[in-house]
């Protein structure tokens, strides 16, 4: 292909599922398997909506879970953005005081963009951008857990806050969009990362993906 050409689009992986079912084990199996110099990653969680005109604790109680809180149609653009071998300045997001910060992050584009969130499939116009799609499926109880130790340890919430939010918003909002978005999925892996013989199958398909673009190209 030519410098004048225009680049072929880029491949998604849409990587969804409640919180604290695994996702990021999952997408750390796959970067490991089709190396971090072929692939950019993006957080859906970075596209929350700026807060910023809020006080503090009026922050505290937005409903994070919903589709509103999150900036979709940024989120599209940068998408669109990245497919077309673009670079895109995505938002940093600071969760401690529920704001975006004022800085960025430059994101390249790569072979593969691998996209996570657990509200990715829910809108069409987002989920018509990704190729494939994987929904992460695990017990409630164990992903409660997982979302309290984290927002414990690396947001500095109470145990009481978690708990909170857990039964006001997040359950809520998990069974009334993310488990129903589970059906758009072409792949359902349980157990998340510990699930070796999926994330294989995974792994060659995103390969026999990249093989047909490079012989598109090549053509």
């Amino acid at each position: 292909m030519s410098q004048t050409d225009t680049p072929a689009p880029r491949i998604v992986i849409g990587v969804s599922g409640g919180t604290g079912s695994g996702k990021t084990t999952v997408v750390r199996a796959i970067v490991e398997r089709i190396g971090a110099d072929r692939l950019t990653f993006i957080q859906q969680d970075s596209y929350y909506r700026d807060w910023d005109d809020l006080p503090p604790a009026a922050r505290e109680h937005r409903n994070f879970d919903h589709p509103d809180s999150l900036e979709t149609e940024l989120l599209i653009e940068h998408l669109k953005r990245l497919r077309a071998g673009q670079p895109i300045d995505m938002p940093v997001y600071d969760f401690r005081i529920h704001s975006r910060t004022s800085e960025t992050r430059r994101v390249e584009p790569k072979p593969v963009i691998l996209l996570e969130g657990i509200l990715i499939f829910v809108e069409q116009p987002l989920r018509d951008l990704i190729d494939v799609k994987i929904f992460v499926d695990t017990d409630a109880d164990l992903r409660f857990i997982r979302r309290l130790q984290r927002d414990m340890a690396e947001r500095g919430r109470s145990m009481d806050s978690v708990i909170h939010q857990y039964l006001d918003t997040v359950r809520p909002m998990h069974l009334e969009f993310v488990e129903p978005s589970k059906r758009y999925a072409d792949l359902i892996i349980p157990e998340g990362g510990f699930n070796t013989v999926a994330l294989d199958v995974v792994a060659a398909r995103i390969e026999r993906m990249l093989g047909e673009q490079r012989m598109s190209d090549e053509g």
